[in-house]
């Protein structure tokens, strides 16, 4: 059975950072692409950061030079690293698991934890 996750969100001031991680189990993570993506309240679900099972990384304009994700292949874990967080980064974050199969797509989702920032 797959499960994605996720940890490490919370309430934190503008400036402040926070470590998201999700841990994977029920899939060879190695072999998939890993992604973080947030929805805030009225907005539509986004793309953050991902990370390629070959280790290729993109972000999001908005979060470019502040956040930096990164994977740990022996504990299927990935992580997001958040640092000048922003009000605007409120939003309830989700770990998302894809894979091209040869017939089918493998995409798997975790719960998703809230990330608050706020004075």
């Amino acid at each position: 059975q797959v499960h994605l996750v996720e940890s490490g969100g919370g309430l934190v001031q503008p400036g402040g950072s926070l470590r998201l991680s999700c841990e994977a189990s029920g899939f060879t993570f190695s072999s998939y692409a890993m992604r973080w993506y947030r929805q805030a309240p009225g907005k539509e679900r986004e793309l953050v950061a991902s990370i390629a099972s070959a280790g290729s990384i993109n972000y999001a304009d908005s979060v470019k030079g502040r956040f930096t994700i990164s994977r740990d292949n022996a504990k299927n874990t990935v992580y997001l690293q958040m640092n000048t967080l922003k009000p605007d980064d409120t939003a309830v974050y989700y770990c998302n698991a894809n894979r091209a199969g040869s017939y089918r797509t493998y995409d798997y989702w975790g719960q998703g934890t809230q990330v608050t920032v706020s004075s």
